[in-house]
């Protein structure tokens, strides 16, 4: 888009901005927000939308980005989730997600600031079962890819979702997320996407799989 502009300077890149978005692999998160933390000023919304848990610590994204920024700004951490597969969102094809924020007041200003009209946002204050949906039904779609490699049929792959899901709410409550926030978007609407879709990364990392490819 023409008001899109591209600096390797993150300085000029930060300033006077409104929001950080940290769409970075997850494994690169905290390098990432290291490096950003000194630009950040408690006027910024400072937004994950990073799927995953770091594996040395199985912290979420918003616990990594707590570690390494002021504690001033803590209540500016946002999340935002749900069933978007990046190529249809290039395509300006309309989507819905959930920007979540441990303040309901926030999690609005983030809703208000980050709403397009082809992406409607939806707010919610359980971070932890925004990011936990977001992160473990990777685990299912890789496991959905291998099913369909395998050509066990949709019967199987409903079964694998469904139960998937079970088990995903079970580890999220005991990990404190609301039960409900798996039934939504963030849990079972990234669910059907991730694992139905041939844009879908991970299911297309099972189908290869399936094939005698390797992860490397």
């Amino acid at each position: 888009p023409p008001q899109l502009s591209i600096t390797s300077s993150l300085a000029e890149a930060l300033a006077d901005t409104k929001a950080v978005i940290l769409a970075v692999p997850s494994q690169t998160m905290r390098q990432n927000i290291k490096s950003v933390a000194g630009h950040l000023d408690g006027s910024m919304f400072i937004v994950n939308a990073a799927k995953g848990l770091e594996i040395d610590s199985s912290k979420r994204m918003s616990e990594v980005i707590a570690d390494e920024i002021n504690r001033d700004f803590w209540p500016n951490i946002c999340v935002l989730s749900g069933p978007n597969l990046s190529a249809e969102i290039l395509r300006d094809l309309p989507a819905v997600a959930v920007v979540a924020a441990w303040d309901e007041a926030v999690a609005r200003k983030a809703q208000k600031l980050l709403n397009t009209p082809s992406l409607c946002l939806y707010t919610n204050t359980d971070v932890i079962g925004v990011e936990l949906g977001g992160a473990l039904k990777n685990i299912i779609a890789l496991g959905a890819g291998i099913a369909d490699g395998l050509g066990y049929g949709d019967n199987a792959k409903a079964a694998l979702i469904t139960r998937g899901l079970t088990e995903i709410t079970a580890l999220g409550v005991t990990l404190g997320a609301n039960p409900l926030t798996f039934s939504g978007l963030t849990g079972l609407g990234d669910l059907i996407a991730t694992c139905s879709s041939p844009l879908s990364r991970n299911h297309y990392m099972g189908v290869e799989l399936t094939k005698g490819r390797s992860l490397e």
